[in-house]
């Protein structure tokens, strides 16, 4: 039996919580997921506001309320270029269950208007929690661009003010700035073809980009970017195959995730170890992880592969961290 509004409203304000933590768990799989298909993005999530689920039931006039709105819980998955939207897409369908998607990127008629195509998915979220009729919480996924993404948010802060209607030159201005999002889009997807068709800079990007995604579910603070490419450069040269070896990468980060957490706790960037001694610098580098997996897995080919090439205490710590002998 649908609910009326008020009740609707009671039942929402009791559930949100609930609804809250099941996003934030939905967003945390994803997280997971992206990193081990090696897909760059960053999934936010966040659970309707209680004056937005009662403002939106009386202004849409909905007969069913709670069934109707379907975005009590809302996700957001960025990625830095349009290349990355449909395996990002393709990771929701594959890992969510219930998807429906609404895409308007080939929809007769969006070349001669100037917004952005809808994309989203609509999906039961992680982790099975429930209503109190047992039926699995849903969530709303936009996938955008980092490009879209910020022209997004500056435009609903200035054309969707309540009671304001801003002048039409205004509105055309805003819409306008599409076309230098689309360009900008089509310029960066085009920039990283072109480098990962470099032969001298693809094996180290590519490597540094896998360990990347995987190390910001531990910490995103900075690191220093030259370095990683002189040791990703060593690395490389212990790894056989390095078109599987992403899954490698995250089936061993799933395998030792306690023991990884305790160790960049213990030695990464906020550590006493590196905050007082400036010790195991390393440990506050995403290349980290292809040191703490090539010492579990291949360490002696490590050792000789790094002798003469880095300084040998760089590795000396890092083995003391991850607690193996060379």
């Amino acid at each position: 039996m649908p609910l009326s509004p008020e009740q609707a409203f009671r039942r929402y304000r009791q559930e949100r919580p609930r609804i809250e933590k099941a996003a934030a768990v939905t967003a945390a799989y994803l997280s997971r997921c992206a990193a081990r298909r090696g897909i760059t993005c960053e999934i936010t999530s966040r659970a309707k506001e209680v004056s937005s689920f009662t403002a939106k039931v009386h202004r849409k006039g909905y007969t069913d309320p709670w069934r109707q709105i379907t975005d009590k819980a809302g996700l957001r998955v960025i990625v830095p270029r349009t290349g990355l939207l449909d395996p990002a897409l393709d990771m929701i369908k594959e890992r969510l269950a219930n998807v429906r998607v609404e895409d308007d990127r080939a929809t007769p008629g969006y070349e001669d208007r100037l917004r952005y195509p809808r994309l989203h998915a609509l999906a039961d979220m992680y982790g099975g929690e429930t209503d109190p009729d047992g039926i699995p919480y849903g969530c709303e996924i936009q996938l955008r661009t980092e490009a879209v993404d910020l022209w997004s948010r500056m435009s609903h802060k200035l054309l969707y003010k309540p009671d304001v209607d801003p002048p039409a030159d205004v509105r055309r201005s805003l819409y306008r700035l599409i076309a230098l999002v689309e360009l900008y889009d089509l310029e960066v997807e085009r920039g990283v073809k072109a480098m990962a068709d470099h032969p001298e800079f693809a094996r180290s990007s590519r490597l540094l980009e896998l360990a990347e995604q995987v190390y910001r579910t531990f910490t995103d603070h900075p690191y220093n970017r030259d370095l990683s490419h002189d040791v990703v450069d060593v690395l490389g040269q212990t790894i056989d195959d390095e078109t599987t070896y992403g899954e490698q990468l995250a089936d061993f980060t799933e395998r030792w995730q306690e023991r990884l957490e305790r160790t960049y706790t213990d030695y990464g960037p906020t550590s006493a170890h590196f905050l007082e001694h400036g010790r195991y610098l390393l440990a506050s580098q995403p290349e980290s992880l292809i040191i703490f997996e090539r010492l579990t897995n291949a360490r002696y080919r490590l050792a000789r592969t790094w002798d003469g090439e880095l300084p040998p205490t760089m590795l000396a710590d890092m083995s003391q961290a991850w607690g193996a002998s060379l």
